[in-house]
């Protein structure tokens, strides 16, 4: 592309509607033409330079269960034979579309830390429910029963317990942080066994074997990658205390949930508070959504009203070098 060339983008009415006069500024005079999205793949435009897919064209679709304007947007991604990047408003990039577009050698840059907070912050949630018998206690509610947790069992302090965090990106990182606010030791699962810091006992993924047996929390927050893939299994699960509780709010194919149902069934895992499935939305027959011991949310864990704020701010920034003439940065 020259300078005087003009840059053919794609993205949703909302995202253009809402980005208003930033979108110039960050072209800084560089001549575009935004194409706009489509709900309809029939009518999807094609041709485009770039692409920028906000939250608001992903809407209520899945990695399973792609709905009509994802898949229109997708339409248009492969009628552009000159794509040369998308920017997409998640933190990670496993869907197929990308894997396709990576074989195009088209650039896709990611979101990554826009959610961050607000997923630490609902994993702690999670965690401090089922820490609390919330589970319990809320059938109660239900039934209107009145019963004391001196009858049921006390639950366990949580300061002095042990955790153990999979992922050190951002979102790793702030729930460890929160973790540690409440007394308990953290121990870092993550690509290598590089320590993260000098207090933070650090291990690969493929050694959670070693500190497996100590472990209260198993809180899974890392990217879904060839080597997590399935890397909670079976003998993961029966590796833990039965005391143990798993945290999933990063994906849930890193997690084998035949066997995961098999360990809360048979209350060889204490419970479990999942955001993330196998394959979403979660099939109703699922036995995940009666057991007792399991908090079901819908893949929410990130959701906020200030993400897509912080998203254009990503994509912008990013645009702006893009329309310079630097590579979009990964």
């Amino acid at each position: 592309m020259t300078a005087a060339t003009p840059l053919k983008i794609l993205m949703s009415a909302t995202a253009r509607a809402r980005l208003g006069d930033a979108l110039d500024d960050a072209l800084q005079g560089r001549p575009c033409q935004i194409v706009t999205s489509t709900d309809d793949p029939a009518t999807a435009p094609g041709g485009v330079d770039a692409a920028y897919c906000s939250r608001d064209v992903t809407g209520l679709s899945t990695k399973h269960d792609i709905k009509p304007p994802l898949e229109s947007f997708y339409t248009s991604l492969r009628r552009s034979p000159g794509l040369q990047w998308v920017h997409v408003h998640s933190a990670g990039a496993d869907r197929p579309i990308f894997a396709e577009l990576a074989d195009r050698n088209v650039r896709t840059t990611t979101s990554p830390g826009v959610n961050a907070d607000v997923v630490a912050q609902t994993a702690l949630a999670g965690l401090l429910m089922l820490a609390r018998h919330f589970p319990l206690l809320l059938a109660q509610q239900r039934e209107r029963r009145w019963v004391s947790l001196v009858a049921t069992g006390m639950p366990a302090d949580l300061a002095g317990q042990t955790a153990l965090v999979a992922g050190w990106g951002p979102i790793g990182q702030r729930i460890a942080a929160f973790l540690r606010l409440l007394g308990l030791t953290v121990i870092v699962a993550r690509s290598s066994d590089s320590p993260v810091d000098d207090r933070t006992e650090t291990l690969a993924f493929e050694d959670i074997a070693r500190c497996a047996g100590r472990l209260d929390w198993l809180v899974l927050a890392c990217p879904l990658t060839e080597r997590t893939r399935r890397w909670i299994d079976a003998g993961v699960l029966a590796a833990l205390k039965p005391t143990a509780r798993l945290v999933n709010v990063a994906r849930g194919e890193i997690v084998d949930q035949a066997a995961l149902v098999d360990a809360l069934r048979q209350r060889r895992l204490a419970g479990a508070y999942l955001d993330v499935f196998e394959h979403e939305p979660l099939d109703p027959a699922s036995e995940l959504w009666a057991l007792d011991n399991v908090i079901v949310t819908p893949h929410a864990a990130g959701h906020s009203d200030g993400n897509e704020r912080r998203v254009d701010r990503i994509f912008l920034n990013h645009l702006r070098a893009w329309s310079a003439g630097q590579a979009a940065r990964a």
